[in-house]
């Protein structure tokens, strides 16, 4: 499937900042998964200094910095993506066999995704996780077929009120509430996970979502959207798939969604964070648009990364 993605950023301030510095990740990935045909990067007022980098994940970052005073900030990130449909996981060992090639044992072979069960910023390793996620991870069941019904009981047990949580809710805190948006129900089921001792890593991106019949689709009207990874070992250390579910929606991600980026958790991949000097009050505003090709031109004014 060919998409079209514009993410699109603005922050008023009062009074206005003087000076700035921002980190986004804006860029889509680009693997074997989905290719990146296009993208352009538009930041008004135009930055002193913009550099692309790539972090330590694999997901690109763009760094600028604003050095005069401004009193409002737009930043439109504008990409074309060619998604392919992933192939399900066929079989996969018992969720312990994995867990016990996670641990640490004298001489054995180091896999990186062993970075992926440990707490993070976001997701702390707790017993309310290990008490939620029993009832799928029974002796002897498939990794798999128990992440699937993991994501699933969440799906089910868990409310979508966007106004239950904001970004910096703590995972344990949605987990109590049984409420929130995308965001708590990718932590909470990473949380599940590592609690159990097994590698899951956060996804962030954008899903094409489809308007009711008769109705047209409304340019800004889409959002970020955000699932799990959960990883599935081969034979050989380093040799396993990432495979992604989607708690939020009850699915595998296919061709409809777009990877943006991958981390530990939300902190590692927000689409725009910084550092201002000035700027006491702000306001924010963001439009995400997530479209066939065809439903959209560029826009008119761009500024390109090199």
């Amino acid at each position: 499937m060919l998409l079209s993605v514009i993410h699109e950023t603005t922050f008023d301030y009062v009074p206005p900042v003087k000076t700035a510095q921002h980190m986004t990740h804006l860029k889509p990935r680009h693997d074997e998964r989905q290719q990146v045909l296009s993208h352009q990067l538009t930041i008004q007022p135009t930055p002193t200094q913009l550099i692309e980098t790539t972090d330590v994940y694999g997901n690109t970052r763009a760094f600028f910095s604003l050095a005069g005073a401004h009193k409002d900030l737009k930043v439109v990130a504008d990409s074309v993506v060619s998604t392919q449909v992933p192939a399900e996981p066929l079989e996969s060992p018992a969720w312990e066999a994995v867990r016990e090639r996670m641990r640490y044992h004298r001489g054995a072979a180091w896999d990186p995704a062993t970075e992926f069960v440990f707490a993070s910023p976001y997701v702390p390793r707790h017993e309310h996780f290990l008490a939620y996620s029993r009832p799928c991870f029974t002796p002897g069941r498939p990794l798999w077929e128990a992440a699937h019904d993991l994501m699933t009981r969440i799906h089910e047990d868990f409310a979508y009120e966007t106004e239950a949580t904001d970004v910096s809710t703590p995972a344990l805190e949605a987990l109590a509430l049984r409420k929130g948006v995308c965001q708590d129900f990718a932590h909470i089921m990473l949380g599940c996970l590592r609690s159990l001792g097994l590698p899951a890593r956060y996804v962030s991106g954008y899903l094409l979502t489809q308007p009711p019949p008769g109705r047209l689709r409304l340019i800004g009207s889409d959002a970020s959207h955000a699932w799990v990874s959960v990883y599935l070992p081969g034979e050989e250390a380093g040799a396993g798939v990432w495979a992604d579910l989607d708690p939020t929606n009850d699915r595998m991600p296919g061709d409809d969604y777009v990877r943006l980026a991958t981390g530990r958790d939300y902190s590692d991949v927000s689409p725009i964070r910084g550092v201002i000097h000035g700027g006491a009050n702000h306001t924010l505003r963001v439009a995400v648009t997530v479209a066939p090709v065809s439903y959209n031109s560029p826009p008119t004014h761009s500024r390109r990364l090199p």
